[in-house]
């Protein structure tokens, strides 16, 4: 492992001290998000390697709720490659659509039960920042984890919400990385908030016609059945 010890090593990035592995890791994941909004495969490798880079800064300032994110992040990477790789092949293309609305209570359920029940278990564990740490914190980090386990979900599945849980993420994410050191992934999850608002109206133009409301329009009838207007 010695050969790799220089990714935890600090270098100054316009002033601001910034590891290695949470330089790189970031530049891989800004990569992700534009590679995903252009519904590409590669995505998901790409995310994969950053993920690595990301898991190696997490552990070095001791964020065990987003070191654990990092793993499942890898994970569901994996999952999710197989499954555009698999829509590809039948369908001919990746394609996008809105989620409807019971699916959309699902991820908004899992997305507030799961916070809180892992941030009862980085609490109970003392895994989140350092042993006492305040209970907003350690929610910050579980909410960050959780968010992103449902937006990995979501993208494998081709919600067009999946980016709006990557927003609901990165509002965390900003002061939670400031906050923790990690200059660099405050920066990028800024960025990141820009290439979401992106993602959201590319995906939804790609959407196809169907039945299920956007919840950014409004829904009219049209030849005896809802649809949206675009």
């Amino acid at each position: 492992m010695s050969a790799f010890h220089w990714l935890n090593e600090q270098f100054s990035f316009f002033g601001l001290p910034v590891y290695w592995s949470d330089f790189l890791g970031n530049i891989l994941a800004l990569a992700t998000v534009w590679l995903a909004l252009r519904r590409s495969l590669v995505a998901w490798p790409v995310q994969i390697l950053g993920s690595v880079f990301l898991l190696i800064a997490s552990l070095n300032v001791h964020l065990g709720g987003n070191a654990a994110r990092q793993v499942v992040i890898i994970v569901s990477a994996s999952w999710g490659w197989a499954t555009w790789k698999r829509s590809r092949e039948q369908e001919g293309a990746i394609n996008v659509r809105w989620a409807n609305w019971n699916e959309r209570a699902v991820l908004i359920a899992a997305m507030v039960f799961g916070t809180i029940a892992f941030a009862a278990v980085l609490k109970w564990q003392d895994a989140s920042f350092y042993p006492g740490a305040p209970m907003w914190m350690v929610s910050a980090d579980a909410w960050i984890f959780v968010g992103s386990i449902i937006a990995m979900y979501s993208q494998a599945r081709r919600y067009i919400e999946f980016w709006f849980v990557w927003l609901a993420v990165d509002l965390v994410g900003v002061p939670l990385a400031v906050h923790s050191e990690l200059y660099f992934s405050g920066i990028v999850y800024s960025v990141f908030f820009v290439m979401v608002v992106i993602g959201i109206r590319d995906w939804a133009s790609r959407s196809k016609p169907q039945e299920i409301a956007s919840p950014l329009e409004p829904a009219v009838l049209v030849e005896g059945r809802e649809e949206t207007t675009r």
